[in-house]
């Protein structure tokens, strides 16, 4: 198999690193994956990982939600409820950041398309991409959405798009800067970047380190935090506007990372563990599992 190893920051281009642990791949192969930390930066990344072309066998498993749309077990039969709310969360905060009822949006990495199946139903002109064939399926069958693949971003014309989103999608992309510089040739001057990732500082990132189940390896290669994002956005000529936590997602994470733990009750745990952090978002944000980022580009900032 072939695997890339990082020799240079992605952020920073420095060349010094540092061991950070390893972790499991709990969902689909069971291979250990290092992290590593930038000793200049602190930015922190999967290292070893599979290359673009043999990446793809990491996602199909019926587990994977963000493709299959299972309802399988609990835990993800709770996903589907929260995604309601967390839909029309995501459509009230675009129309309130933009002022906008209508628009030009893409959402990148679209998975089964409900967000733009969503924004679509409420006016907006909808372009999206997802790179996996099964969640395209998905998409065509059950909305109607032609959601092309990755190729596509560079079809669209400069300053195409009013607002585009990536909903837990900056995590998985290799190419990282070139996809920001593709962000920022691809949006209006005057539009929005809505980038939402986990938050590998936040409460329970810390509580459960190895086991916490957002650092994903291989799937997730970038893990970022409120500074190392908000580094990655001036280094392409963005400045972050906003930024807000997403509660739900500690709840998710924490009862995923109490399975991979083999704790008894992981379901229960996790809530406690899910409402602790809760608690500590609620005194600072930045503690939050994951993070909506709003970015607008420096020379309209």
């Amino acid at each position: 198999m072939n695997k890339i190893t990082i020799q240079k920051c992605p952020l920073c281009q420095s060349n010094q690193f540092k061991f950070t642990m390893e972790c499991v791949d709990y969902y689909v192969s069971g291979e250990t994956f290092s992290l590593m930390e930038c000793k200049k930066c602190g930015f922190l990344f999967t290292q070893h990982f599979p290359d673009e072309k043999e990446i793809a066998p990491y996602y199909e498993t019926p587990d994977y939600i963000s493709h299959t749309n299972t309802k399988k077990g609990i835990v993800n039969f709770l996903y589907h409820q929260v995604r309601l709310r967390m839909l029309k969360r995501k459509v009230g905060l675009i129309q309130q950041i933009t002022g906008r009822k209508q628009g030009r949006i893409l959402d990148i990495g679209a998975g089964t398309g409900y967000f733009p199946y969503t924004m679509k139903n409420k006016g907006w002109e909808v372009e999206a991409i997802e790179k996996n064939p099964q969640a395209r399926l998905f998409a065509k069958e059950n909305f109607s959405l032609d959601l092309k693949d990755e190729t596509a971003l560079e079809d669209f014309a400069d300053k195409s798009f009013d607002v585009i989103t990536l909903w837990h999608v900056m995590e998985h992309l290799q190419p990282i800067n070139e996809t920001w510089h593709q962000l920022q040739r691809l949006l209006d001057d005057k539009g929005i970047l809505v980038v939402a990732v986990p938050n590998c500082s936040s409460y329970d990132a810390q509580k459960y380190g190895a086991y916490w189940a957002a650092y994903d390896t291989p799937r997730h290669l970038w893990h970022f935090t409120p500074d190392t994002i908000q580094q990655f956005g001036a280094k392409h000529g963005f400045i972050l506007f906003a930024h807000y936590p997403m509660p739900y997602d500690g709840f998710y994470v924490s009862m995923l990372s109490e399975k991979y733990k083999k704790n008894n009750f992981p379901f229960f745990r996790g809530v406690v563990s899910g409402t602790m952090g809760w608690f500590h978002t609620q005194v600072k944000k930045e503690r939050s599992s994951s993070i909506i980022y709003i970015f607008r580009k420096k020379n309209n900032g």
